[in-house]
Protein backbone atom coordinates (compact mmCIF):
# COMPACT_ATOMS: atom_id res chain seq x y z
CA UNK A 1 0.00 0.00 0.00
CA UNK A 2 1.31 3.42 -0.80
CA UNK A 3 0.13 6.99 -0.51
CA UNK A 4 0.77 9.28 -3.46
CA UNK A 5 2.28 12.74 -3.56
CA UNK A 6 -1.15 14.18 -4.40
CA UNK A 7 -2.65 12.53 -1.30
CA UNK A 8 0.13 13.94 0.90
CA UNK A 9 -0.32 17.42 -0.59
CA UNK A 10 -4.07 17.34 -0.01
CA UNK A 11 -3.63 16.13 3.57
CA UNK A 12 -1.12 18.93 4.21
CA UNK A 13 -3.72 21.47 3.08
CA UNK A 14 -6.41 19.80 5.21
CA UNK A 15 -4.31 20.08 8.37
CA UNK A 16 -2.64 23.42 7.58
CA UNK A 17 0.89 21.99 7.55
CA UNK A 18 2.63 23.47 4.52
CA UNK A 19 6.15 22.53 5.68
CA UNK A 20 7.78 19.21 6.50
CA UNK A 21 9.10 20.57 9.79
CA UNK A 22 6.66 18.63 12.00
CA UNK A 23 4.96 16.14 9.66
CA UNK A 24 7.38 14.83 7.04
CA UNK A 25 6.29 12.68 4.10
CA UNK A 26 6.86 9.41 5.98
CA UNK A 27 4.72 10.57 8.91
CA UNK A 28 1.90 11.63 6.59
CA UNK A 29 2.15 8.31 4.74
CA UNK A 30 1.67 6.51 8.07
CA UNK A 31 -1.45 8.56 8.86
CA UNK A 32 -2.87 8.06 5.35
CA UNK A 33 -2.17 4.33 5.13
CA UNK A 34 -3.90 3.72 8.47
CA UNK A 35 -7.26 4.21 6.72
CA UNK A 36 -7.48 2.16 3.49
CA UNK A 37 -10.83 2.07 1.71
CA UNK A 38 -12.54 -0.12 -0.85
CA UNK A 39 -11.54 1.19 -4.29
CA UNK A 40 -13.93 2.39 -7.01
CA UNK A 41 -14.12 -1.13 -8.45
CA UNK A 42 -15.31 -2.56 -5.12
CA UNK A 43 -12.02 -4.27 -4.31
CA UNK A 44 -11.01 -4.30 -0.66
CA UNK A 45 -7.36 -3.71 0.27
CA UNK A 46 -7.04 -6.92 2.26
CA UNK A 47 -8.15 -10.45 1.60
CA UNK A 48 -9.07 -12.76 4.48
CA UNK A 49 -8.26 -16.45 4.31
CA UNK A 50 -10.60 -18.16 6.75
CA UNK A 51 -9.32 -21.64 5.91
CA UNK A 52 -6.31 -21.11 8.18
CA UNK A 53 -6.31 -21.12 11.97
CA UNK A 54 -6.23 -18.33 12.93
CA UNK A 55 -7.53 -16.58 9.79
CA UNK A 56 -4.85 -14.65 7.91
CA UNK A 57 -5.01 -11.44 5.92
CA UNK A 58 -2.98 -10.52 2.87
CA UNK A 59 -2.82 -7.51 0.56
CA UNK A 60 -4.61 -7.68 -2.76
CA UNK A 61 -2.48 -6.86 -5.80
CA UNK A 62 -5.49 -5.69 -7.83
CA UNK A 63 -6.55 -3.08 -5.22
CA UNK A 64 -6.18 0.53 -6.37
CA UNK A 65 -4.73 2.51 -3.43
CA UNK A 66 -7.64 4.51 -1.97
CA UNK A 67 -7.56 6.09 1.48
CA UNK A 68 -9.79 8.09 3.81
CA UNK A 69 -7.98 11.43 4.05
CA UNK A 70 -10.59 12.94 6.38
CA UNK A 71 -9.90 10.21 8.95
CA UNK A 72 -6.16 10.91 8.70
CA UNK A 73 -6.75 14.67 9.01
CA UNK A 74 -8.89 14.11 12.10
CA UNK A 75 -6.07 12.16 13.77
CA UNK A 76 -3.58 14.94 13.06
CA UNK A 77 -5.90 17.69 14.35
CA UNK A 78 -6.48 15.65 17.53
CA UNK A 79 -2.72 15.29 17.98
CA UNK A 80 -2.21 19.02 17.46
CA UNK A 81 -4.98 19.76 20.00
CA UNK A 82 -3.40 17.40 22.53
CA UNK A 83 -0.23 19.49 22.43
CA UNK A 84 -2.32 22.50 23.51
CA UNK A 85 -4.53 20.74 26.06
CA UNK A 86 -2.84 22.33 29.07
CA UNK A 87 -2.95 25.90 27.84
CA UNK A 88 -4.92 28.26 30.00
CA UNK A 89 -6.44 31.72 29.89
CA UNK A 90 -5.01 34.54 31.95
CA UNK A 91 -5.18 38.29 32.46
CA UNK A 92 -2.10 40.44 32.75
CA UNK A 93 -1.32 44.14 32.42
CA UNK A 94 -4.91 44.98 31.60
CA UNK A 95 -5.06 42.41 28.78
CA UNK A 96 -7.00 39.18 28.60
CA UNK A 97 -5.30 36.22 26.93
CA UNK A 98 -7.55 33.34 25.88
CA UNK A 99 -5.03 30.74 24.85
CA UNK A 100 -7.58 27.93 25.24
CA UNK A 101 -9.34 29.20 22.10
CA UNK A 102 -6.66 27.61 19.90
CA UNK A 103 -7.29 24.24 21.57
CA UNK A 104 -11.03 24.59 20.95
CA UNK A 105 -10.40 25.51 17.30
CA UNK A 106 -8.22 22.42 16.80
CA UNK A 107 -10.81 20.16 18.41
CA UNK A 108 -13.42 21.73 16.13
CA UNK A 109 -11.26 20.92 13.09
CA UNK A 110 -10.88 17.32 14.31
CA UNK A 111 -14.66 16.99 14.67
CA UNK A 112 -15.19 18.53 11.24
CA UNK A 113 -13.01 15.86 9.63
CA UNK A 114 -14.47 13.07 11.78
CA UNK A 115 -17.92 13.96 10.49
CA UNK A 116 -16.69 13.54 6.91
CA UNK A 117 -15.00 10.16 7.34
CA UNK A 118 -16.05 7.37 5.02
CA UNK A 119 -18.54 4.84 6.34
CA UNK A 120 -16.97 1.55 7.37
CA UNK A 121 -18.33 -1.95 7.05
CA UNK A 122 -16.94 -5.26 8.17
CA UNK A 123 -17.61 -8.79 7.07
CA UNK A 124 -18.47 -11.22 9.84
CA UNK A 125 -18.04 -14.97 9.69
CA UNK A 126 -19.82 -17.61 11.74
CA UNK A 127 -17.37 -19.60 13.83
CA UNK A 128 -17.33 -22.55 13.88
CA UNK A 129 -18.21 -22.59 10.22
CA UNK A 130 -21.61 -24.12 9.53
CA UNK A 131 -21.56 -26.42 6.53
CA UNK A 132 -24.90 -26.87 4.86
CA UNK A 133 -25.99 -30.07 3.15
CA UNK A 134 -25.73 -28.30 -0.22
CA UNK A 135 -21.94 -27.91 -0.06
Amino acid sequence: MSATEAMRDRLRRMVDESTIEIYDDDALDDYIETYPLMDELGTTPLETDITTTPPTMSERDEWIPTYDLHAAASDIWEEKAAALAETYDFKADGGSYSRSQQYLQYIGKARYHQSRRSAKTIKMYVEPRVISSEE
